[in-house]
């Protein structure tokens, strides 16, 4: 096959607002509803970028803090510390925010 013959490659990713009538893709009945749903999923794909570096972020300080104590002679983890950290996110997040922090300190508690 030549280049004037060859199928046309298929599109790796379609914009969202070109999948918004994919009932399919976006659940919805409508295609206003559709576009309703793929203008919000591009939003909480862009929060969920900058939720992911925010972590990447907490644990490379994290990092710095365990270094810093582990040099001086303490320990690694600080347990009253973790504490007062999964309070802060059950205050403001309720029940699931103590299991979304759980998740977050043993992700930060890296391997130094």
């Amino acid at each position: 096959m030549n280049a004037t013959t060859a199928p046309a490659a298929p599109a790796v990713h379609q914009r969202a607002h070109e999948r918004a009538a994919d009932a399919e893709w976006t659940g919805a009945r409508t295609d206003d509803a559709g576009r309703v749903v793929s203008g919000a999923r591009e939003r909480i794909d862009a929060l969920d970028d900058r939720i992911i570096g925010l972590i990447q972020e907490r644990m490379a300080v994290s990092a710095v803090i365990q270094e810093a104590r582990i040099a001086s002679g303490g320990r690694r983890v600080n347990l009253a510390r973790e504490t007062e950290v999964l309070a802060h996110y059950r205050d403001a997040l309720g029940r699931r925010g103590t299991s979304l922090a759980m998740t977050m300190l043993e992700m930060c508690r890296g391997t130094v």
